[in-house]
């Protein structure tokens, strides 16, 4: 209520009332929040249109382990190497958060690992179902409040829902939280993760059309997914550690350090690239806080040192040098911003970062030698916002962002191999109206918010004729949009067997449209941004006994997606229902805690969640799972 700012909260319950084995359908239930999967372990996080500029992988959105800074220096984050269970909750700031998370317009994802409640002793889940899907955990807490402890082993593999989509994810982690006094808090995280996915590859309406569970045949001198190995292994070190000081009863630092190293073998269709990307850095906070006004200032740095070697795939053999590339980036930001309670119920919160990214880019081969750098100028990111509490549960704000935004690593160096720094850095101005707040005793609540937003210097992705991929500047584009979400929880009177009986629904409008983009003589003003649906909602309804079973029904219904910026293929409207019905035993000393059976994609209805925006070709399609039954088991025993 006290936020005057576009934000979703996802928690460990809302995560859990879905299918049981990934954090997808929780995510895509808010509004303005869209995570794709092009083929299991294969991500986007598309935040308002931020994936735009991503054919794979999380881009232009900043994401946060813990409070430590987790994306890369070079901008990418490896959403994918989290497992399940890793999701504890899920803070995202829609559009630009540059007045405390520096450069970047998409939007900053906050990701917590620690259990709000842990109880001391272990627990486990296992689950299993269609294609071959199997996923367990085990966790052991340990400690007290003075040091606790936990330490999770999860394991996920799925045969796919099409030819060659085979994937397996391990993540062994540790959580240590130590407070020694009243003034000091130490907190330290550790994870390591073993990824391997096969990648299908994208069809063409006809292919789609015809199966849509085969992967991309060969073409002329092109191999097929098969042939080639399509895939890709991926491994993950990240250790971080926070100390937070508390000098008075409104003075308090927070200092937190990081290293981590990557590790990447991608055998394509057109390549075999093999990445090693170590990087480290740190952030630092201080907060002054009285009961009429909070400070925030501080500073964050991060320092990568990435190795990228691109050879002739050999059917799915490494085989000759193409190029081998050195790339640093050290980036660095500063920041302030502040909260003022103004009188009258009116708060003001103002704020700004100053930027720097410095990309350096060395080709060790083919020779000469060669380097390219590149300097983006130091840019100044304010917010603004004003918020009026009308009482002690609702609220009204209006709220200015500008948001700046360089290029990735993987758009410098693309898999086209063009070495790429003259690509200029996005800019982008936010204003956003919203309310939020409950009505009838705490029962209804409600999140509404409206949007501009107009970005310069629009980074987008376009294909070669052989599909490799390159990026350039487009222009500028207008993003107006307007999100909504209700949730109503019945009043369950004594006599009722009910214990828990909700509705709820999120919307989405959006108007994404080229303001000027001119290409190779080809005018796209005014097209359709590609990626985003102009329309999407979500209801649920969920209901529970007494006596511990409970359902959980979702419709989620998503609009026409452009697939190229002449807007010349869209991809058709879908619905999709998922139904999970369960047992959960409220017993303390019980073993067993709940059972569930969840359907997905009850329908069975064929779409994409996905799709390869201005392929080459033609071939934007990357069909998502039919129609998925599971069953799962949770257990644990505490002291």
């Amino acid at each position: 209520i006290d936020l005057p700012g576009p934000v979703a909260l996802v928690n460990r319950g809302q995560i859990e009332r879905f299918g049981g084995n990934s954090v997808l359908p929780a995510l895509n239930s808010q509004p303005g929040i869209r995570m794709e999967e092009r083929s299991p372990g294969s991500y986007r996080l598309n935040i308002r249109g931020s994936s735009l500029r991503a054919p794979f992988g999380v881009r232009n959105v900043k994401l946060y382990y813990n409070d430590l800074p987790y994306s890369t220096p070079g901008g990418d984050s490896y959403f994918n190497q989290l497992g399940y269970f890793d999701f504890q909750q899920v803070e995202i700031i829609k559009g630009p958060g540059s007045s405390l998370y520096g450069a970047g317009t998409g939007g900053v994802v906050l990701l917590t690992t620690e259990s709000p409640k842990p109880e001391k002793g272990w627990s486990g889940q296992l689950s299993g179902g269609s294609f071959q899907s199997r996923s367990y955990q085990l966790k052991l807490d340990l400690g007290d409040e003075r040091l606790r402890q936990t330490i999770r082993y999860q394991q996920q593999s799925s045969g796919g829902y099409r030819n060659h989509t085979a994937m397996n994810r391990k993540v062994l982690s540790w959580d240590g939280i130590s407070k020694w006094n009243d003034k000091n808090l130490l907190k330290a995280h550790f994870f390591i993760g073993d990824l391997f996915y096969e990648t299908p590859g994208a069809l063409t309406l006809a292919e789609f059309s015809a199966n849509p569970q085969a992967s991309r045949p060969g073409a002329g001198s092109l191999p097929s997914a098969v042939a080639a190995n399509a895939s890709m292994n991926q491994k993950t070190f990240y250790a971080g550690l926070s100390h937070r000081y508390q000098y008075t009863t409104q003075l308090s630092q927070t200092t937190s350090l990081y290293g981590a190293y990557t590790r990447l073998n991608n055998p394509g269709i057109f390549n075999y690239s093999r990445a090693i990307e170590p990087h480290t850095g740190g952030r630092v906070q201080f907060q002054y806080k009285t009961n009429k006004t909070v400070l925030l200032w501080g500073a964050e740095m991060q320092q990568g040192f990435s190795n990228v070697k691109v050879a002739k795939n050999s059917g799915g053999v490494l085989d000759s040098l193409r190029t081998d590339d050195d790339i640093l980036n050290l980036g660095w930001t500063v920041f302030a911003q502040g909260n003022w309670e103004l009188g009258n119920s009116w708060q003001l919160t103002g704020g700004v970062s100053l930027n720097r990214l410095k990309v350096n880019v060395t080709r060790l081969y083919p020779s000469p030698v060669t380097q390219k750098n590149r300097n983006y100028d130091n840019e100044w990111a304010p917010r603004l916002a004003l918020l009026k509490k009308w009482d002690a549960n609702n609220s009204s704000y209006l709220s200015f962002s500008r948001g700046y935004s360089p290029p990735t690593s993987s758009e410098v160096l693309p898999s086209s191999g063009i070495i790429a720094t003259d690509l200029e850095a996005e800019k982008g101005n936010s204003i956003e109206l919203g309310s939020r707040g409950s009505l009838f005793e705490h029962r209804l609540f409600y999140d509404f918010s409206l949007f501009h937003f107009s970005l310069n210097n629009s980074i987008v992705v376009r294909r070669d004729a052989l599909g490799r991929d390159f990026f350039i500047n487009a222009g500028a584009t207008q993003q107006q949009g307007l999100e909504l979400a209700f949730n109503y929880r019945f009043n369950n009177q004594e006599a009722s067997k009910l214990s828990r009986h909700v509705i709820w629904t999120s919307l989405q409008w959006y108007r994404f449209r080229y303001e000027s983009y001119i290409k190779s003589g080809v005018d796209y003003s005014g097209k359709t941004m590609p990626s985003v649906p102009n329309v999407q909602y979500t209801v649920g309804w969920d209901l529970a006994l007494k006596k511990g079973f409970y359902s959980n029904l979702t419709l989620t219904h998503t609009g026409s997606i452009q697939l190229n910026d002449a807007n010349t293929e869209a991809a058709k409207p879908f619905e999709l229902v998922a139904l999970r019905l369960g047992w959960k035993n409220s017993h303390e000393k019980a073993l067993l805690r709940e059972f569930f059976l969840s359907g997905e994609n009850i329908t069975d209805a064929r779409y994409c969640l996905g799709h390869d925006l201005n392929a080459a070709g033609g071939r934007y399609y990357n069909t998502a799972a039919g129609r998925g039954v599971y069953v799962g088991l949770r257990f644990q025993v505490t002291k």
